[in-house]
């Protein structure tokens, strides 16, 4: 279960000062929805993919003993 920020306060800052959890929840989420998207909702999404590659979050190969291979928001 996501416990977290909500797109109307994420709104009001940048996607830097997002945590990953925020990136991973709302990325998952959008990624569910695109075919239903406007124009506005796929350019956020967008910014999201970007931020998350730009954080090397999909580049996660191998399990760690802290870490698991998938981006996690809970």
């Amino acid at each position: 279960m996501y416990v977290g920020r909500d797109m109307t306060e994420l709104s009001m800052i940048p996607k830097t000062e997002w945590q990953d959890s925020e990136l991973a929840f709302f990325h998952h989420g959008l990624q569910q929805m695109t075919p239903y998207l406007n124009s506005e909702g796929v350019t956020i999404h967008h910014e999201i993919i970007e931020e998350i590659e730009d954080r090397g979050l999909f580049k996660k190969h191998e399990a760690t003993w802290t870490n698991g291979t998938k981006l996690n928001y809970d």
